[in-house]
């Protein structure tokens, strides 16, 4: 809905104003040029079109004062910007200032919630408890890929459907596994999320194929790794069975055999505190600050005050907010861990000729976010109120209970595939744009911050957070609806993504080093 020329509207009416302090509003609807808008005292009137998602000015700004949003600071003017300005990329640019670090100035411990609750999980013999039960083709190197998606499509269809407690067999497949520094950064990080994903809750049975000639053997893979007792385990090379054929054939026979075991399992009733949720955006948009992500990181304080796990991740996307959760740190080892790593990506994103302002994508821009600190702040409302008990590398066990963070990029597969290495059982998506991810073996709940893509995607997307920007629904009900999407998703209610099978392609480990 868009607002004619001349009319006088109260700003409530047409656009939300997040802190007394910003400098901006966030329009939600589409403004015409030359709508007069009541804000106070004052009036203003739209200088230009502004679309839904993106800011308009509130008061004078000079050129290289700060601007801000969510009560932060989200850029500095680069043009003076007059009241009823859009405030976007033509005229916002990059802060580069000091913030303060603080640390842990506000922790706030979390109350343990009055009523346990549960969900219908499959409990697995190291005390471990699964959402799913996915038998999985792990590949230790990308010239076994064709090989374990021949063997993964023999069981589609009518196969499993006589098979009602068995999720599928999913083949994990990337694009390398050779041609690296056996003791590089890169080989040790395939390794790591080839290992978590061979050893995740979510796993009821496993096949590890492998070439034979690889960096990492398929046969070593697992050397060193405490597999559950009750996790049936194949190994198999495609040189040493005799090549594609026999393998395929030997593959289907070794997970048929696994088949009657996993079948055999049912869920039970489980404690909430052994969900592992992964927290991701992708696609994000102007709105996403304001419903989906802090809708969702009101559901992430609700499972920690149930004794369970949430992990943020997208590192390049906590850049410029980390001073709130840094202030959130339980120890001054977990704040120099995230600032480290936050360094790290200085030095890599400069490496690469760029900066970690590049990071907004066209999308992004489009849906009204400008800089990186702009959508970093929304970003983090994924994480909630909770305190920060621990910085993880990509890829590695998460073992703590409530809120950590995980290094990851932002490119939204690589960053999922991160957290599902490292444990998470369940992840909940928010997306603006309209992302369509899946991540098996974990269900996938993604999340609209708006409800205009919410309809025109319906058939992709699990729940609506655009309802709060309505007027509908408050953000903590919504927060409630997503918490108790978490329980009946992860009791094996079916998400969006996986009626449509999706989740084994977005299976893609970080890649870094040299490929010799």
């Amino acid at each position: 809905m868009s607002e004619q020329t001349g009319t006088v509207l109260d700003l409530a009416e047409v656009a939300i104003v997040l802190a007394p302090e910003d400098d901006v509003a966030v329009a939600t609807r589409d403004l015409r040029p030359g709508t007069v808008l009541r804000h106070g005292d004052a009036e203003l009137t739209v200088a230009t079109s502004v679309a839904r998602g993106h800011k308009i000015a509130l008061l004078p700004i000079a050129a290289g004062e700060a601007v801000r949003k969510y009560g932060q600071v989200i850029g500095r003017a680069t043009a003076d910007v007059s009241p009823g300005a859009h405030v976007h990329a033509h005229n916002l640019g990059m802060d580069d200032g000091e913030r303060e670090l603080e640390i842990g100035v506000d922790r706030r411990a979390t109350e343990p919630a009055a009523e346990t609750r549960t969900f219908q999980g499959y409990r697995r013999s190291d005390g471990s408890w699964g959402t799913r039960n996915y038998i999985g083709i792990v590949t230790s190197v990308n010239c076994s890929a064709s090989t374990a998606r021949l063997i993964a499509d023999q069981f589609r269809g009518r196969v499993l459907d006589e098979l009602p407690h068995v999720d599928g067999v999913v083949a994990l497949t990337h694009d390398t596994g050779c041609g690296l520094v056996p003791t590089s950064e890169g080989a040790q990080i395939t390794r790591r999320t080839l290992r978590g994903y061979a050893s995740h809750p979510n796993m009821a049975g496993l096949l590890v194929l492998g070439l034979g000639c690889e960096m990492l053997p398929a046969a070593t893979l697992l050397d060193g790794l405490e597999l559950r007792e009750d996790l049936p385990v194949r190994t198999l090379t495609i040189q040493e069975t005799g090549g594609i054929r026999k393998t395929v054939r030997a593959g289907v026979a070794a997970i048929e055999e696994m088949l009657p075991e996993v079948e055999a399992l049912r869920r039970e009733p489980a404690p909430a505190s052994a969900l592992v949720l992964g927290l991701n955006c992708g696609g994000s948009d102007g709105y996403s600050g304001i419903t989906a992500n802090p809708a969702l990181g009101y559901a992430s304080d609700l499972l920690v005050a149930q004794g369970g796990t949430s992990i943020l991740a997208e590192t390049p996307e906590v850049y410029g907010a980390e001073h709130l959760l840094l202030r959130r740190a339980v120890s001054q080892d977990v704040a120099d861990r995230l600032v480290g790593r936050l360094r790290w990506w200085e030095d890599y994103a400069a490496a690469g000729g760029g900066t970690l302002d590049n990071n907004p994508s066209p999308g992004n821009k489009a849906g009204g976010l400008t800089t990186i600190l702009e959508k970093s702040l929304g970003a983090i409302a994924k994480s909630g109120s909770s305190e920060l008990v621990a910085v993880h590398e990509y890829a590695e066990k998460v073992t703590e209970r409530g809120l950590t963070f995980m290094d990851t990029p932002g490119y939204d597969p690589v960053s999922v595939t991160g957290l599902v290495a490292g444990g998470a059982n369940i992840v909940v998506f928010t997306t603006g744009r309209g992302s369509v991810l899946g991540c098996k073996p974990s269900p996938s709940i993604k999340v609209a911050t708006n409800t205009e893509m919410f309809e025109r995607m319906e058939e992709d997307m699990d729940l609506n957070a655009g309802r709060i920007v309505d007027g509908t629904a408050t953000l903590e009900e919504v927060g409630t609806e997503i918490f108790e999407r978490i329980l009946a998703v992860a009791s094996g209610e079916t998400t969006v993504s996986e009626e449509l099978d999706l989740g084994a392609d977005e299976f893609v480990p970080w890649q870094l080093g040299t490929v010799t």
